[in-house]
């Protein structure tokens, strides 16, 4: 189905780390650790940030647009890995992150006439729309691309900046920071804050049971192996889909905000309901709002027969939860997943009301977070999705967090309208805070057309009476 707006490329640019850095002069590798295999294949991250801009087109192109990439280049002399690739060299046991004096990140320049207002907005519509704000990664037999970035400008409106991101190289946390501290050198100048700065010592990292190498066969459909035979796997870093119901042209997205009075209403309701003789439940903002929207995804897609079996499933920053903890700035994947066994099945056998069902679930994996020392959960996931086991689960995961701070991301010309996850698949979830800073959580997901209408209507109703 034709897009009914066009998004124009006007060109492509090659931004190269500040070239006076001595820094980016000299090789510079970032090996991998258990934490970033386990991603190795997994689907790029896509996210767009919006900004409002009322100047002309000419404007943007004069003042904006150099500011734009002259701080980027600052921001990657910090982030050298960025500019890098993703590749395995004959001489290294196992794949790393390497930057070559030279190395680029690669910036498209678009102009889209979609409508400004309805892809800010929270309303629904079709989700193929955010897909030509952003750019693929450059995917190879000998490696691939870090990340890759796109400005579009839409004129007299705004302009969006589209990252995307390989989640073996970097989780959201990390992902983040590179952002924030480029909007911080589009007003300030170097060095930046120390919080900014990110830490790349990987000793911080043990892995003496060679987990990374582990999680890499399972990519590679070898689970049985842990040798390096897979180097030269032609397919190595094609990148997996997860399989999909519904065509491209029937998935909508849409926003829905919970706010700090509802997740108190959700708070009150659920803890009335609870039987206080069993142990006190986890009743963060995180928890009620992944809960309640799970819930409404259940309701919305009852008797489909493609999501019979449904996983609960997200992945918790694990920085301060190691022994000991690793510093907040450090660059790379530190997440470790948390998932459930069929929820559908379970709300159906439980004693309780079917949210306070699926809170308690919720609660239970937060509850388990730093406690589990082995990682036989995360193998049985990632065996999963690498198998057509997968195709059986309808897994609702969540991207981003509350606590990322998205709309606190000023390049010097405002904070976001509106900060979207391109890359959700049907029925996962993004989280992020309410723009309007009150304490409130932004919740972005995709869902088929018809099943959208229904989870509309089911969250409305939900918080404005008892749920069943």
């Amino acid at each position: 189905m034709a897009l009914p707006y066009s998004t124009k490329m006007l060109q492509v640019c090659h931004v190269p780390p500040f070239t006076d850095s001595p820094e980016s002069k000299k090789h510079f590798s970032l090996p991998l650790t258990y934490f970033d295999t386990f991603w190795f294949r997994f689907f790029p991250v896509k996210r767009v940030f919006f900004y409002s801009l009322a100047e002309t087109k000419n404007t943007f192109f004069n003042s904006v647009l150099p500011n734009l990439k002259h701080s980027l280049s600052l921001t990657l002399h910090y982030f050298l890995p960025l500019a890098g690739k993703l590749t395995w060299p004959q001489d290294s046991p196992k794949p790393l992150v390497l930057y070559t004096p030279g190395d680029v990140v690669s910036v498209s320049i678009a102009e889209s006439d979609a409508d400004f207002d309805l892809l800010t907005s929270n309303n629904a519509f079709p989700s193929s729309l955010l897909s030509p704000l952003v750019s693929s990664l450059h995917v190879s037999e000998t490696g691939a691309s870090v990340i890759a970035l796109q400005i579009t400008v839409f004129p007299n409106r705004g302009f969006s900046i589209g990252i995307t991101a390989h989640h073996a190289v970097l989780d959201g946390k990390s992902s983040m920071m590179f952002f924030k501290s480029w909007a911080y050198l589009s007003k300030q100048n170097p060095p930046l804050l120390p919080e900014l700065t990110p830490f790349y010592d990987r000793t911080v990292i043990k892995d003496p049971s060679g987990f990374d190498m582990k999680f890499l066969n399972y990519w590679i459909g070898n689970p049985g192996s842990t040798s390096s035979d897979c180097r030269n796997n032609s397919k190595l870093y094609e990148l997996y889909q997860f399989p999909s119901s519904g065509g491209p042209s029937d998935l909508y997205r849409a926003t829905v905000e919970l706010s700090r009075s509802d997740i108190d209403k959700l708070r009150q309701r659920v803890s009335s309901n609870w039987d206080s003789s069993k142990p006190e439940l986890q009743l963060s903002s995180f928890v009620l709002t992944y809960a309640y929207v799970f819930y409404c995804i259940i309701k919305a897609t009852e008797g489909d027969e493609s999501k019979r079996k449904v996983i609960l499933g997200f992945v918790a920053d694990y920085r301060n939860r190691l022994t000991p903890p690793v510093p907040e700035n450090y660059f790379g994947n530190c997440v470790r997943s948390k998932f459930s066994d069929d929820m559908r099945e379970q709300m159906h056998g439980s004693k309780e009301d079917s949210l306070t069902s699926v809170v308690a679930k919720t609660s239970g994996l937060v509850k388990e977070l730093g406690k589990e020392k082995d990682f036989k959960k995360e193998e049985e996931l990632l065996l999963k999705m690498t198998s057509k086991q997968s195709e059986i689960s309808y897994f609702v995961g969540v991207a981003g967090s509350p606590k990322f701070g998205f709309y606190g991301i000023d390049f010097g010309w405002g904070r976001p309208k509106k900060v979207s996850v391109v890359s959700l698949s049907n029925g996962s979830i993004s989280m992020a805070e309410c723009r309007d800073g009150n304490g409130g959580v932004e919740v972005g997901l995709v869902l088929e057309k018809y099943e959208m209408d229904v989870f509309g209507s089911v969250f409305v109703a939900g918080l404005s009476t008892n749920i069943p």
